[in-house]
């Protein structure tokens, strides 16, 4: 007697927080479990994001997983004809294009996980993160811990000076902070100027 086994069903699964927050420990874990499941796995990051490896995903205490370098989200499915689950890491240094994509991969059968910062150095919903948790099914809101007071972290602050919205960087640049420690920061940097 024949099993008849069920297509997979899809799904987008997100998970967002502030930098330093283990975002990309994350999806190297569900990957790596993936990978242990004997499922087809590929992962993604942009182009741009060369600070640890071109072609690894590195967390910030150095685990790290082979990916590939994509600068569009419609490299995702030129390239990704049989893999059954997909990484995306750094998500928000997407375009918006990137929405279309996940959900034709999932509408595929493939299972999505994307990490990314959910808002950028000024507190805003960063690129097109808002609009991947809206269509996911799973999204978890991972936090850092506040350098300045210890509680849960939900902001980075910038320490440079640098308006730009993509600024590259680690401890030296970026601290992770707490509402109430973020707004005393901001508070302090005007009054400054």
């Amino acid at each position: 007697m024949f099993l008849e086994i069920a297509k997979k069903a899809g799904s987008i699964e997100v998970i967002c927080g502030s930098m330093f927050s283990g975002k990309t420990e994350e999806l190297i874990r569900r990957m790596k479990r993936a990978q242990f499941a004997k499922q087809k796995v590929e992962i993604y990051k942009p182009c741009i994001d060369v600070r640890y490896s071109e072609d690894k995903v590195v967390s910030h205490d150095a685990h790290s997983i082979p990916s590939i370098p994509i600068d569009s989200p419609a490299k995702m499915l030129e390239l990704s004809n049989d893999a059954e689950v997909i990484g995306i890491d750094e998500a928000q240094f997407f375009d918006n294009s990137i929405v279309e994509v996940v959900q034709t991969l999932a509408n595929r059968g493939v299972r999505v996980i994307i990490a990314g910062l959910d808002t950028d150095f000024l507190g805003k919903p960063f690129g097109p993160m808002p609009a991947l948790m809206a269509v996911a099914e799973d999204i978890q809101k991972v936090h850092a811990i506040c350098v300045k007071c210890g509680s849960p972290a939900n902001h980075s602050h910038r320490l440079s000076k640098s308006n730009e919205l993509v600024v590259l960087g680690e401890t030296d640049i970026y601290e992770p902070l707490c509402r109430h420690c973020y707004n005393a920061a901001i508070k302090e940097e005007k009054e400054a100027l």
